[in-house]
């Protein structure tokens, strides 16, 4: 079991707030052997009406059913090293396969649902990765790897083949990247900045951002992972600055939110983001071992991770993911009557369970508050 951080008791309160779950509202199978509880845990807890629930887990062969042998068994340990995620960080959902950056194994472990195959994408050459971060996933099945060992960026094609490396020696030390058409967002820790290139060429279009005191307008200070906004606009997560900044797709500062702090809607170890297309945003914390709900206007909704009966849950969360394509392989772990409206994944950087999947939906025949008014749902 493990054993919740010191600060999460008080973000735990969040998923008791009723009130709160009015900015909520609205909101053939394959055989994978994913681990599911053994009972459903709901976030908010009962009596609230449930949005999230915890479906599966992935950390190795053996949740995609793979077969391992009983001298396989001995020989490697009950998970061998290499049938197991070791220290992963970032994660990518793309056609019935989850993409798996893991910087201890240097490679990118790939967990298919629908082959209930496990694999591990080393590289060869120019293309062998060192410490993998992050993966993003294009729509051709193009990915980009962030390496924090030989800080570029890796791109593969689709069939999982090196195409190219982005960035010189001391350009950038890449944590997370984000597609938004013919255009590559980087995030660069070390700098301080987010540098845009052409997704093809790897050629630098412009950066934004630059190190700065907190208060001074579109300063950014060790920015981690990126997300975008259903209107276009780039979150970035500041580490560094225990905060969430806001820009257009230009790089021109829009607004930020939240603070150093230990009450819902702070944060002590920000890391990953992703938004869905409503325009929640999912806020991971590696100190409070959960991931925060936050509005486009960045007041917090709820938060999820720690289960409210002490079993275990999340374990220095880093990257967050949100999948629409994928629903119907999680959809046998829903309790009965809950229905998925997407998927959340959440990686945890030690423990026993490192890519947890969540899904948002709602209960048939529970009652929600009224959806928000295009009012509340625009501005930013």
């Amino acid at each position: 079991m493990r054993r919740p951080s010191t600060l999460a008791p008080g973000l735990n309160l969040i998923a008791a707030l009723a009130g709160a779950l009015a900015l909520l509202a609205g909101c053939a199978e394959a055989p994978t052997k994913a681990k599911a509880p053994a009972g459903a845990v709901f976030y908010p807890a009962p009596p609230d009406p449930p949005r999230v629930q915890h479906l599966a887990t992935f950390a190795s062969a053996r949740d995609v059913g793979a077969p391992r042998t009983d001298l396989a068994d001995f020989v490697l340990g009950e998970e061998g090293k290499e049938n197991a995620l070791q220290q992963p960080y970032g994660a990518a959902l793309y056609h019935g396969k989850i993409y798996v950056a893991d910087s201890r194994a240097s490679g990118l472990a790939v967990f298919d649902l629908v082959a209930n195959k496990f694999s591990v994408v080393e590289g060869a050459g120019a293309g062998r990765m060192q410490r993998p971060i992050n993966v993003t996933v294009d729509t051709d099945g193009t990915k980009y790897i962030t390496d924090t060992a030989r800080d570029q960026v890796l791109v593969y094609d689709e069939a999982d083949r090196y195409v190219a490396a982005f960035g010189a020696k001391g350009e950038f030390k890449p944590v997370d990247t984000l597609v938004v058409g013919d255009r590559l967002y980087v995030a660069d820790v070390a700098h301080h900045e987010v540098h845009v290139l052409d997704k093809r060429s790897g050629k630098l279009q412009f950066k934004f951002g630059k190190a700065g005191s907190r208060e001074e307008e579109g300063a950014l200070y060790q920015p981690t992972n990126l997300a975008r906004a259903p209107d276009g606009d780039i979150y970035v997560v500041e580490t560094g600055n225990f905060r969430v900044s806001r820009f257009t797709p230009d790089g021109k500062f829009v607004r930020r939110f939240g603070e150093a702090g230990q009450l819902p809607g702070q944060f002590a170890r920000p890391k990953g983001i992703a938004a869905d297309r409503d325009g929640r945003v999912y806020i991971s914390d590696a100190a409070f071992q959960n991931v925060q709900i936050f509005d486009r206007q960045g007041r917090v909704l709820m938060a999820f991770g720690q289960p409210p009966d002490g079993s275990q849950g999340l374990n220095l969360p880093a990257d967050v993911s949100i999948d629409y394509d994928n629903v119907a392989l999680f959809r046998r772990y829903a309790a009965a009557g809950f229905d998925i409206e997407y998927v959340i994944l959440v990686v945890s950087q030690f423990g026993p369970d490192q890519v947890d999947v969540f899904g948002f939906g709602k209960m048939r025949g529970a009652t929600y508050p009224p959806e928000p008014g295009p009012a509340a749902r625009s501005g930013g």
